[in-house]
């Protein structure tokens, strides 16, 4: 097959190591894969060293692809989404990220792609954000569901979202796990006394871990305002945090950890190549992800990879990974008392954390293998593709 993705931004972000997945493996299969994206650019950093050393994979840097609305920007986009669909002949074109999403799905479907495929990593509609600009999103995720022969979600919290507002149809959905290069796992563990000591954490510092871009719903205010009191506490036993990730919020997040006294208990690593986040994590004594939006939040099921039981607010796709006083456990979005009681929690029981981290690793290295969720996507299109002929 020849398969075409297409993704608005190449930054260091779930949505995009998934697509990049995606491209390898199936590259690995023998078949013919490209991608298509729009420039990269900001704190977030970027994944394209990692696709420019395949050389199996042919890249297009489109222009005009951009993730902010410009109409003029966008009509010339889905000009020049046609002209490679037409001269690369792909036989199934797959979408991810909102806006590639709706101008890619539309290109693909007008110039006859065989197999039009759309991934929902998580929706562009959601309750932090304007009423316009979420009627705006929902009647263009309707319009783009028109022109796609199927739409993966990572959870099943967005197929139910997106039906609930009445985009595509029942039987255009499958549910298909964003995977994981599980195998990097594996061995994780052994760097964990190496990196604690990178840190300057003895063996009784308790860590709880964070991995995320630095953005305004992803919850590191309210990480700070839920364990100032723990981090600033002289008795029980040193409490750090570790912020694994960048972006724009940087700053500001300083700021606030400098006025309230806390820069030493926290640590940020900045920008870092995924191959490094199994031994961050391995540092880490319990993940916690107070994320607003998700689709199915990578970081838990890092998380679970890496042995460690996790802490999330119980939204969209985060209740199917951290299953409540199973893996982890789960606290009403905003809810800063339950935040903290929930890490005491599992502060004060080693037992209960070794229990809990031991069967999220088993369901993270079963439910999110990257060659079982490839495996999933070429048999969709595979099936899509027979159905056509």
């Amino acid at each position: 097959m020849r398969i075409l993705h297409i993704s608005t931004r190449l930054i260091l972000g779930g949505s995009q190591e998934n697509t990049l997945l995606s491209c390898t493996i199936s590259a690995d299969r023998g078949h013919e894969v490209a991608l298509a994206f729009g420039p990269i650019h900001g704190p977030e950093g970027s994944l394209l060293p990692r696709l420019a050393a395949d050389t199996r994979i042919e890249r297009f840097e489109v222009p005009t692809l951009t993730r902010s609305v410009d109409p003029i920007r966008d009509w010339q986009c889905a000009r020049q989404l046609r002209a490679l669909i037409r001269e690369w002949k792909p036989d199934v074109v797959h979408t991810h990220s909102s806006k590639a999403g709706i101008l890619g799905r539309a290109a693909g479907w007008d110039e006859g792609v065989p197999a039009v495929v759309h991934t929902i990593h998580g929706l562009p509609f959601h309750p932090y954000q304007s009423s316009l600009k979420n009627w705006a999103f929902v009647r263009a995720e309707r319009w783009a569901a028109k022109r796609c022969h199927a739409i993966v979600s990572v959870a099943d919290a967005m197929t139910a979202t997106a039906r609930s507002h009445g985009i595509g149809r029942a039987e255009q959905f499958v549910t298909i796990r964003s995977g994981m290069e599980v195998a990097a796992w594996q061995n994780s563990a052994n760097d964990r006394a190496r990196t604690r000591a990178r840190f300057g954490w003895d063996d009784q510092t308790i860590v709880l871990g964070t991995v995320a871009r630095l953005d305004r719903l992803k919850g590191h205010d309210d990480l700070i305002d839920a364990f100032g009191g723990l981090l600033s506490r002289e008795t029980g036993g040193p409490i750090a945090m570790l912020w694994v990730g960048d972006g724009w919020w940087r700053e500001r997040l300083e700021a606030r950890l400098a006025r309230k006294n806390l820069s030493h208990r926290v640590t940020l690593t900045g920008l870092v190549d995924p191959a490094e986040i199994p031994a961050l994590v391995s540092a880490m004594d319990l993940v916690v992800h107070p994320s607003y939006r998700e689709g199915l939040p990578r970081a838990v099921v890092q998380g679970l990879l890496g042995g460690k039981p996790v802490i999330a607010y119980d939204i969209d796709g985060a209740r199917e990974v951290c299953k409540h006083g199973e893996t982890g456990l789960l606290v009403k979005a905003g809810d800063l008392t339950g935040l903290q009681a929930s890490a005491a929690q599992l502060i004060a029981d080693p037992a209960l954390r070794a229990a809990m981290g031991s069967r999220g690793r088993e369901l993270a290295q079963t439910e999110f293998d990257a060659q079982t969720m490839v495996d999933q996507l070429l048999a969709l299109y595979t099936r899509i593709l027979s159905l056509g002929k």
